[in-house]
């Protein structure tokens, strides 16, 4: 059973959600010919505070 973890700054829709969760999906049932009902994808969102570039929070950077 593949099991697919994506972490991704907190803010996307749930249909650009599913859209993704859909998309992977499928790209791992081509690549590994594997029912679909056997993918797991997990999608872990992290707030922009909990990121940080250069030294600085994300959450500082869009200010």
């Amino acid at each position: 059973m593949p099991i697919v973890q994506i972490s991704m700054i907190q803010g996307r829709t749930p249909e650009k959600k599913e859209h993704l969760i859909k998309k992977v999906t499928d790209a791992i049932v081509e690549a590994l010919q594997v029912p679909a009902e056997k993918v797991r994808i997990i999608l872990n969102e992290v707030p922009k505070e909990n990121i940080g570039v250069a030294g600085v929070p994300l959450s500082k950077m869009d200010s």
